[in-house]
């Protein structure tokens, strides 16, 4: 699904349809950088230079509560967003901060879980924490 596709359904929705939304989820959709809000703004802020940060949070909040991008807490306040709302894990580098993604089969144990506890689960969220290669170098 593209950006244009995404909005005309939230559009649908009673959701406005802007040029700002527009630009913040071609990017999301574009990068594989799992970018922070921050990050986002300066991106947006290039081609919209009277955007404001909190159009970007209230945009990211909105595409969030409907399903169309992942947050990933960072764990210090900040937060990192991932154009693809399909779940899988990440793998984020506790010195530079860089975020990959990782697909594995764990995303059936939704199913085991329910099993084991009888909860119905609609979802989780994994992050493992490591030293990407490029630091690993450049400590050596």
């Amino acid at each position: 699904m593209n950006a244009v596709e995404i909005l005309k359904g939230l559009k649908d929705k009673g959701i406005r349809f802007t040029p700002q939304r527009q630009a913040i989820l071609e990017f999301l959709l574009v990068t594989d950088s799992h970018p922070t809000a921050e990050e986002i703004y300066k991106q947006v802020k290039t081609k919209f230079p009277g955007v404001s940060l909190g159009t970007i949070y209230n945009t990211l909040n909105m595409l969030k509560e409907h399903g169309f991008l992942l947050e990933l807490p960072c764990g210090d306040m900040s937060s990192r967003f991932d154009g693809n709302p399909v779940n899988h894990y990440h793998v984020m580098c506790s010195s530079c901060g860089r975020v990959v993604d990782f697909h594995s089969s764990l995303i059936d144990m939704d199913a085991m879980v329910t099993d084991k506890t009888g909860f119905v689960v609609y979802t989780h969220n994994l992050v493992f924490y490591g030293v990407c290669p490029g630091c690993q170098d450049s400590k050596e």
